[in-house]
């Protein structure tokens, strides 16, 4: 399968690309500056560009995205430029306890504020046009550079209240979101990586 992977320098990022690399996967890796792109493969082609620029993507590419930023409106900008680009499916990282995960999260996802602000609306408009588009959208918890462990991921309406202590590494998050490349379980719908018990 063909993916475009996002941010592929960041942490999560780098997760996914090197996982859909080791999978057999022939993966576009796109991110600012890509001498930060730590990986090299013969599967592997690494592009410099801005997700929230105009993209152009191979045709039938599943695009992946591990974005984040500290810049309000990024987000939004770079789902619009994917949705526009016309990949076969999306899957996205989004934040546990924002925008339609909110309510299942319950009153502890209040504390995203402090960490995020005034980057929510952001966060939450992507996420709506991602969902829109039909995409998968992944509503992780607190994440960690722990290394993968086994988790299962299931929908909104199996969804735990909202826990700061409840972490989650990157490893096992990027292998639940090529899980869904590989499988879609969630079209256009909030997924949730949850870490094992």
């Amino acid at each position: 399968m063909h993916l475009t992977i996002l941010a592929a320098s960041g942490r999560t990022g780098s997760a996914l690309t090197r996982q859909a690399l080791d999978r057999g996967h022939t993966v576009t890796a796109i991110a600012r500056d890509v001498a930060r792109i730590a990986l090299d493969h013969p599967n592997l082609r690494k592009v410099a560009g801005d997700a929230s620029g105009p993209l152009t993507l191979d045709p039938g590419t599943v695009v992946l995205s591990g974005l984040g930023t500290d810049r309000p409106g990024v987000l939004a900008e770079g789902a619009r430029a994917v949705i526009a680009a016309g990949p076969r499916r999306i899957i996205w990282l989004g934040a546990y306890g924002t925008g339609a995960s909110a309510q299942a999260a319950g009153e502890g996802a209040a504390v995203l504020w402090k960490f995020f602000g005034d980057r929510i609306p952001d966060k939450v408009a992507a996420d709506d046009a991602v969902l829109a588009a039909g995409g998968t959208v992944f509503h992780a918890g607190v994440l960690t550079d722990e290394p993968f462990q086994p988790g299962r991921t299931v929908g909104l309406d199996e969804a735990p209240p909202f826990d700061l202590g409840a972490k989650i590494s990157r490893e096992t998050v990027a292998a639940a979101m090529l899980d869904e490349a590989e499988h879609p379980r969630f079209p256009g719908a909030i997924a949730l990586p949850l870490a094992p018990r």
